[in-house]
């Protein structure tokens, strides 16, 4: 694990946008599984002119979505395929033919998860996992408890999770209480791992996830020791 503090949000979504094109550039059709969430947006803001001044070529990656919330369509707002597209495939300019996602309001969820894993493997598995940290330290939506062999599946989310994610829906009841997520085994064998947190709040579980026990009840910790990771942390979130 390589660990790299940045002066503030705006050196870490540099940096992270920075490592994210060069991945895309050593392998052009990468398959990539980007997080939703705050602490991303700048780092795909920054590849979406990198893009448009023609410093990235995206036309061949392709994109793994990391979670859904069940029981969404496509037109509600709180789709994360939704903000998805708006945040990352429109600007880079990605199809829908080349993502492998998950469908909020499928009716047969063994089904759902079954395509995707296989579409997974399919492709060869995750080239880039770009990820965010959850509360409770989950990785998508891979709630505590979740080990390292826990598979893609449909989840209960947290009241931590739901706490969480009520600041983007403004009410804790509009937030869905169950999501597919990809797994833990899926994750944590992608070839490369980037994790960014940003903010004071996430000081602590930070620092449980890269230093305290490794332990299914944070299941970040389980990012230790891999060499495939890198943390980008703002001061905020590290501290001194």
């Amino acid at each position: 694990m390589r660990l790299v503090i940045t002066r503030d949000a705006d050196e870490m979504h540099e940096l992270a946008a920075e490592l994210i094109a060069s991945e895309i550039r050593s392998k052009p059709d990468a398959v990539v599984v980007p997080a939703m969430g705050n602490t991303p947006m700048g780092a795909y803001r920054r590849l979406a002119e990198m893009k448009q001044e023609g410093e990235l070529d995206t036309s061949q990656i392709r994109v793994c979505q990391l979670d859904e919330y069940l029981g969404v369509s496509d037109d509600d707002p709180r789709s994360l395929y939704g903000w998805l597209r708006r945040s990352f495939l429109d600007p880079l300019g990605i199809p829908p033919s080349r993502v492998n996602r998950f469908h909020g309001d499928a009716c047969d969820i063994e089904r759902e998860c079954q395509e995707y894993d296989r579409t997974v493997e399919a492709w060869g598995g995750y080239d880039l996992v770009i990820l965010g940290l959850g509360p409770n330290g989950h990785l998508g939506f891979n709630e505590p408890p979740s080990d390292s062999a826990a598979p893609t599946r449909a989840v209960e989310l947290t009241e931590a999770s739901l706490e969480s994610n009520a600041t983007y829906w403004g009410d804790i009841e509009r937030v869905p209480r169950r999501a597919l997520t990809a797994g833990m085994t899926q994750l944590l064998a992608a070839r490369k791992i980037l994790l960014l947190a940003s903010g004071r709040h996430k000081r602590e579980i930070l620092r449980k996830a890269l230093q305290g026990q490794i332990t299914p009840e944070v299941p970040a910790s389980y990012l230790q020791g891999l060499t495939q990771v890198t943390v980008l942390a703002d001061r905020e979130a590290w501290g001194r």
